[in-house]
Parts: C-alpha cells; sequence; structure tokens
C-alpha cells in the first residue's frame, strides 16, 4: 500500500492463502479495495525451493488463475475509479438492543461477537449508571483508541462503551477506575498476530488493597473476583473498542492463546517483595495507584528457588529458552526474590535486571538465525537502529546480548507455598495511574 500510495510504484502483494479475508479487509479499512492482491498455498516454512517454485508456476487456491499471470495483469492494467480512494465506513452503534428475553440477548451478544464466548452479565441501563457512579469522567468523554495491528486503523471508545464492557465482565463498580486506566493505555489485549499473543496487567498501589485483590496464592488463576473481572473486562472492552476480533478476519492467532480469557491479570505482592514496586520504577510514587500493561505475551519458562552452586546457570538456561524477540519478565515468588538477594547480592532490582542483561547472551549466528529476528529485527538492524546494528556485525561465534536492558523486568506475585518463578516472554507498553480515572 504504501509504494503504491507514496511513491507511486505498481505492486502485487503475494500472501498465502490462509490470509485471504484478513488482507483483503486490511486494504479495505485503508481505502484501496482494488490492491492486487495473489495467493499461493500454505505453508511456506520448511517446503523445498522446487515446492516453492511449483507454488509460483501454478494457480491461484482463491481464484484458480495462473499466479504469474494474476501478477502480471495486477502490475499492467490500470485502476477503475472505485478501486482507489477513500472509503467510507459506518462506525457507529446503537446504544440500546430490543429488549428480549435473557437467553435470547445472551445468544444475540454470542453471534455478534461481542463476547469472549462465556455468558456476560447483561449491560443493562441501570447495571451500566452504576459502573458510571465510580468515576467522575462524563460518559461520552473518549477513553482511548485501540486497533489489533497497526495495519488497520484507530476506534475510539467512551467512557460509557468501557462501563458496558466492564458490566458485562461481571465487574463491580468500585473496579471501574481500574478498568477505565488499562482502557486509557490505548493498548489492546486483542492483538492480531499469527503467534497467538495475549496481554498481562499489574496492578500497583492502594488500590489492590481496596478492591482485595490477590497478589499471593494463586493470584495468576482463576481464584480472586477482582483479578478475574478486571482482565476479562480489558479483554472484552480492547475486542469491542476496536472494531472486533474475529478469527479469520482480524485475529490471526494459529493456535490461540488461554491467557487472553483475563489478560494475565493480578497485583504485585510490594508487602513481600525486597524491592520498590514496579510502579514506583516507571515513574510513580508508593502511594499512587496504577496499572501497567505487557504485550506479546506467549511464551514461558518456571522453575523451583535458585539452586545454591548452579543457580547462575541455571537462570541463563532459562534466559536461552525464551525467543530473543520476546523480552523476559521475571515474575518472582517472595521466597525467589529473597534468594536472588541472598545468593546474588540483588539488594537492588536494577542490579539484577543488568545482571540479567549481561548473562542472557548467545553466538550472534544462532541469534540471527531466529525467525522472529529475522522478521522483526535484522530489518531494523540493516537500517542502522541500535542496538541491533551493532550486533549485525558481530562474528557469528561472539556472544552478543539477547535483549536490550530496557526491556528486561521484574515483578513480584505469589504466595509463599514454594519458590517457584517463571519467566514470561512479553513486552512492557505502560504504566497509567488508576487515581486519574477515579
Amino acid at each position: 500500500m504504501t509504494l503504491e500510495t507514496k511513491y507511486g510504484v505498481p505492486t502485487v502483494a503475494v500472501h498465502t492463502d490462509k490470509f485471504d479475508r484478513v488482507v483483503r479487509s486490511v486494504a479495505q479499512v485503508n481505502g484501496m479495495p482494488g490492491l492486487r492482491q495473489v495467493f499461493v498455498p500454505q505453508p511456506i516454512m520448511g517446503r523445498t525451493p522446487a515446492e516453492l517454485r511449483a507454488y509460483v508456476d501454478g494457480t491461484d487456491p482463491i481464484t484458480g488463475r495462473p499466479v504469474m499471470q494474476e501478477v502480471l495483469e495486477g502490475l499492467t492494467r490500470p485502476f477503475e475509479a472505485d478501486e482507489l480512494g477513500p472509503t467510507e465506513f459506518d462506525r457507529s452503534t446503537p446504544r440500546l438492543v430490543e429488549a428480549d428475553s435473557e437467553d435470547t440477548l445472551q445468544r444475540r451478544f454470542v453471534e455478534n461477537r461481542w463476547t469472549d464466548m462465556l455468558p456476560i452479565v447483561l449491560p443493562t441501563e441501570a447495571r451500566v449508571a452504576e459502573m458510571l457512579r465510580h468515576t467522575k469522567r462524563q460518559p461520552d468523554e473518549i477513553v482511548g483508541r485501540m486497533r489489533s495491528t497497526h495495519f488497520r486503523e484507530h476506534w475510539a471508545y467512551s467512557v460509557e462503551k468501557v462501563a458496558v464492557n466492564a458490566v458485562m465482565a461481571g465487574a463491580r463498580p468500585e473496579y471501574f477506575p481500574v478498568i477505565l486506566a488499562l482502557a486509557a493505555t490505548g493498548v489492546t489485549a486483542r492483538s492480531s498476530s499469527s503467534s497467538a499473543m495475549a496481554a498481562m496487567a499489574v496492578v500497583n498501589g492502594p488500590i489492590r488493597l481496596e478492591l482485595g485483590m490477590n497478589a499471593g496464592t494463586g493470584a495468576m488463576g482463576p481464584y480472586n473476583h477482582a483479578n478475574a473481572t478486571i482482565g476479562r473486562a480489558y479483554g472484552l472492552l480492547s475486542q469491542n473498542g476496536q472494531g472486533g476480533s474475529v478469527p479469520g478476519l482480524s485475529y490471526m492467532g494459529n493456535q490461540g492463546n488461554s491467557y487472553a480469557y483475563n489478560s494475565v491479570t493480578f497485583a504485585e505482592n510490594e508487602e513481600r517483595s525486597p524491592w520498590e514496586p514496579f510502579h514506583v520504577q516507571h515513574g510513580l510514587r508508593r502511594g499512587d495507584s496504577a496499572v501497567s500493561v505487557f504485550s506479546g505475551v506467549r511464551s514461558t519458562a518456571f522453575t523451583l528457588g535458585l539452586r545454591e552452586k548452579y543457580w547462575r546457570e541455571h537462570v541463563r538456561n532459562l534466559l536461552r529458552g525464551i525467543d530473543p524477540n520476546g523480552p523476559p519478565t521475571l515474575l518472582l515468588d517472595p521466597i525467589a526474590a529473597r534468594q536472588f538477594v541472598d545468593r546474588g547480592g540483588f539488594t537492588k532490582k536494577d542490579a539484577l535486571l543488568d545482571w540479567l542483561h549481561d548473562n542472557a547472551l548467545m553466538p550472534a549466528g544462532e541469534y540471527w538465525d531466529y525467525q522472529l529476528v529475522q522478521n522483526y529485527i535484522y530489518p531494523r538492524a540493516t537500517f542502522g537502529e541500535e542496538p541491533w546494528a551493532t550486533k549485525l556485525k558481530a562474528a557469528p561465534d561472539a556472544l552478543i546480548p539477547m535483549f536490550r536492558r530496557e526491556d528486561i523486568h521484574v515483578v513480584v506475585v505469589g504466595g509463599e507455598t514454594n519458590g517457584y518463578w517463571r519467566i514470561m516472554g512479553c513486552n512492557y507498553q505502560k504504566t497509567v495511574a488508576v487515581d486519574d480515572w477515579r
């Protein structure tokens, strides 16, 4: 699209057939419904050069026409008037649906893909009004904008629309400021990637105790009403606020991700942590209430405690088990956190982060051979972006850092039933003050 619109270069996009609906939808929402598209079979990965050549010499599985004929026609046939230019879309939605029985309304919400396919609390006017009583913001105020990928347009959503989704999730009205703060991040919990990403939300400050959130035993599981419904509301408001999340059209996660049911939402165990809380690291005061969001949650590694003799080697092995395109966030039970202090001497969290950066190393040749690194980091390196440009110059056997120091994080959560801890591969996005949304 950029080549066509910005540079005037005739272009034909070649995709695999699994992406038929999504790429046509993206072209349409960007005002280019006639963008030339050609399709070949899936998969590409693991196919021999001869098999790939057969794709090109064969027929488009969508149209049944020869692939190369479509390419040549796409590069030479002029666009018709209706194939280029802005396209108008009706983004309005009715504020109310017609009254009906609860069973019928539940079915209607599912059929319209307004839910996460679980039963919801029907968002009656009275329930939404009660939710709105817990913020000073006006119902029609725009909270934020979201989109499932950077190829799509942002959709805006109001305080009232966030309240509707909070009711649907079963959240109590007193949770609403936290849910509004999540909405204000503009970070979607329903992002679209073939790697099936989810989101993670960490709550800090006094609001944790006010709402009875769980930072201890079972904090990351389905055992606390606030944790569960705040996270579910985050997913629903993302899905509906960005205009949908439909498999094959606006969601392309190959396997899906069950983390998305409540967006891995929990409170940090500040009281049992040996370090400053996460939100304090990111510019807020200890007495502030805040929520922090992470995207790209799709991989994890876990272990029990830190061994006395080989703990360094064990941690390095865990770090090597994370794809280098997804930087690590360590989720430490307080027992494991204190072991890092006792055995590693990391009395300050920054010292631990420095050590993790300096010890998450990989031979450069191996690093650049990772598929996701080739997809997303290699192009940035070739354009001179640091620190990747320097890494690209390293000898294949030279050890290079897997992650940037600023992309590594540590959060303390757990009830000290044992010293288990995990590394979550994800990307920290931002921290938002909850008090701004009360």
